[in-house]
């Protein structure tokens, strides 16, 4: 056993990983930046060493709900539950493996004989922990839940302790995604002189998703600080998701889960014998450091967990320029005529993989596809002189690797696979399929639908060297299944692991794609299907201006390397509005679009040297954490800021939209280089760099030297 997670009563024993040492009545066992306690009147509780902030003992880690038995104590929060109250330590195992540091407590219920798994693993020196529960029903009887929580843990040691808390949280939208706002604490949680009552507040405040959309109303994902330290969290599902804040009367505490009866129509039943899984979830504890915000630590602390936890899992991975024919281009209705010229520009500017996106399937006679989809094969007469094959054949020639766009999940109600497919394929409630936008919902857990996507995927793979995906979900099919599902809320978590396990199963078999993710932009943008896919479309925006704050707050919850951000040069743009969209494309994972053949050739010049630029500099984004000196934009702030501090450099992007000149000032920082070059002034002083940019929308990289860089 290492430091990281250290016994210091023998509750786990040194020498014996896998194997679980009984527990004693009480116990205290650090793990990582946090700590576990638990004694025989009390279930297992974390928090942080923190104490003012990042939990307290007593607090119940673990939420069990049951039909049976909501709540010990009357209240709204999801919190003190009945089981959860009774759970019990009776057994500690902890192991190392692939650079990770992992505990398992076992906890029981004896009035139920429901058992608790969670196993909370860190990285050696971390300060984030992931935190993932099974579980077992080892009763004769089965068992309903109504929900499981993922994490709970305890804020502050008074009331007057949430006076001093800010909470962070974004809310989402199509083409307005990644909101982040800060407001006191107790905005959400009035004081309510709980002492004096001597007893919990019964009411609460939630974030919820609805449906398969996860990120499609609001981000799980959040920080609540004091200024001085921070907690943060993440919760790793791509189906239904809550977080749930509370008073108590020491205090107050966060929940984190998945689907609830409530919120999300769940429920599961538990057969004697059976297990269920908590949707993962993230806590990250943090202290301001070199001058950067509390919360911009919070933020790089969850960084740092979800690059190591993708990293276990692709240890290399490419980063390639990406060049796809939608925004603001062709928009879902490629043809040889206007695909042709493209590649050749693409490949001219420097772009490595060329997507065609939507339409490339769809009969040109039909006019609009969007009804049609769910069969993925090439109709005749929309690639005359050669087909599909043609094109592709034009890509790889062209030196660029041929991506190629896809919906998996949906099935349009004119395709023919809504006929061919079997009826238990597809969602059902109430007993019919269910049916969003003239389309129905594949459920990845039935075999055919599986098979079926396999099938087409090996094809794209063997006939066209398809080496990219770009994998789109443009419906929300509402709460979920009832086919093989206790209620619908129970099919969608259920849908969306088997659509992550076939995600893995597909890079298995060919271990050469990159996979995009998308979802009418970032709908659904969580590290339940980020941990296993390369790139992710962060907006659908196509006003170059309404990008810049979507861009630069996308690293709060996307690693920087994740970060497909859409430029889209047009011939109508002046010189720095061209700037303008390109570095917002260099602000994470270049993805260029636009009509590159119709530029001015000054245009495609400047296209050209932001390939290059970007070539040379991508490798930052591996190790790259973000912070924002200005805080994290507003949806119409005029001055928009991103730094990306990485392994040999500092990035900073700025976006200026207001219409005249913007003069700032960079304290402790000095500027090495400008792109694009020229246009804006640069004053370097003794104790930092004042720079002004120009009226306009306008916006420049600047390589930034900072006072600690030069000891």
């Amino acid at each position: 056993m290492t430091d990281t997670i250290a016994a210091l009563t023998g509750a786990a024993s040194a020498g014996v990983p896998a194997a679980a040492s009984p527990a004693p009545d009480a116990g205290f066992l650090a793990v990582g930046a946090f700590a576990l306690t638990w004694d025989d009147d009390r279930p297992l509780s974390l928090h942080s060493p923190h104490a003012d902030l990042g939990g307290r003992p007593g607090v119940a880690l673990v939420e069990v709900f049951t039909a049976d038995e909501q709540r010990a104590r009357t209240s709204q929060a999801m919190f003190r539950s009945a089981v959860g109250e009774r759970l019990r330590v009776h057994a500690v195992r902890s192991r190392s493996a692939d650079g990770f540091e992992s505990v398992e407590i076992v906890q029981r219920d004896d009035a139920t004989g429901l058992e608790a798994r969670t196993e909370l693993t860190v990285l050696p020196m971390g300060r984030s922990v992931r935190i993932r529960t099974l579980l077992a029903n080892t009763s004769a009887e089965p068992v309903v839940l109504t929900a499981l929580g993922s994490a709970t843990v305890g804020l502050g040691r008074t009331t007057d302790d949430l006076g001093r808390m800010v909470l962070s949280t974004a809310d989402s939208e199509w083409l307005a995604e990644n909101r982040w706002r800060s407001r006191p604490l107790t905005d959400e949680l009035p004081a309510l002189s709980l002492p004096l009552h001597g007893q919990d507040g019964r009411g609460h405040w939630s974030l919820s998703s609805h449906g398969s959309w996860s990120t499609g109303e609001h981000l799980p994902v959040g920080v609540i600080d004091d200024g001085r330290q921070a907690i943060a969290w993440q919760i790793e599902s791509s189906a239904a998701w809550q977080v749930d804040l509370c008073q108590t009367a020491q205090g107050g505490a966060l929940t984190l889960l998945g689907p609830a009866d409530l919120e999300h129509h769940f429920a599961h039943r538990l057969l004697p014998g059976e297990s269920f899984a908590a949707v993962p979830a993230v806590l990250a504890v943090a202290t301001a450091d070199r001058g950067s915000s509390v919360r911009d630590e919070a933020f790089a602390e969850l960084t740092r967990h979800r690059r190591a936890f993708r990293a276990a899992r692709s240890a290399s991975e490419e980063l390639p320029i990406v060049y796809n024919d939608f925004m603001n281009t062709l928009m879902g209705q490629p043809s040889t005529e206007a695909l042709l010229p493209l590649i050749a520009r693409a490949a001219e500017v420097g772009a490595e993989v060329f997507c065609i996106d939507a339409g490339w399937f769809a009969a040109p006679e039909l006019g609009d596809w969007w009804a049609t989809v769910g069969e993925w094969r090439e109709a005749e007469g929309r690639f005359p002189d050669g087909g599909l094959a043609r094109l592709t054949t034009a890509i790889r020639d062209a030196g660029m690797r041929v991506g190629l766009w896809l919906e998996p999940e949906v099935v349009g109600v004119r395709s023919a696979a809504a006929l061919t497919l079997p009826e238990e394929a597809f969602f059902h409630r109430f007993g019919r399929r269910v049916q969003e936008h003239e389309r129905l919902h594949l459920d990845f857990r039935h075999p055919a639908a599986r098979a079926h996507l396999d099938a087409v995927v090996d094809l794209l793979v063997a006939e066209h060297g398809t080496s990219y995906l770009k994998l789109d979900y443009n419906i929300n099919p509402g709460a979920g299944t009832e086919w093989r599902a206790t209620a619908a809320g129970d099919g969608l978590l259920a849908h969306a692991r088997a659509y992550r396990d076939w995600l893995q199963d597909v890079q298995r078999r060919h271990p050469g794609l990159l996979i995009e993710n998308c979802s009418s932009g970032a709908m659904r943008a969580d590290y339940g299907l980020l941990e296993v896919t390369h790139l992710q479309s962060t907006s659908d925006q196509q006003d170059f201006l309404r990008y810049a704050p979507i861009a630069a707050s996308a690293p709060a919850s996307i690693l920087p390397e994740q970060c497909g951000n859409w430029a889209y040069p047009e011939s109508t743009m002046s010189d720095e509005e061209t700037a303008f969209t390109l570095v917002t494309g260099l602000s994470g994972r270049l993805y260029l679009s636009g009509f590159l053949d119709e530029l001015r050739e000054d245009q495609r010049r400047a296209v050209t040297e932001a390939v290059a630029w970007h070539k040379e500099h991508r490798e930052l984004l591996r190790t790259a954490v973000p912070f924002w000196l200005r805080g994290l934009p507003g949806w119409e702030d005029p001055l928009i800021c991103l730094g990306l501090r990485g392994e040999g450099g500092t990035l900073l992007f700025v976006w200026d939209r207001a219409e005249d000149a913007t003069e700032f000032a960079l304290p402790g920082m000095w500027i090495d280089a400008v792109f694009p070059h020229g246009g804006w002034e640069i004053r370097p002083g003794d104790r930092g760099t004042t720079v002004r940019t120009v009226p306009g929308a306008t916006a420049r990289v600047l390589v930034l030297r900072e006072r600690n860089d030069e000891g």
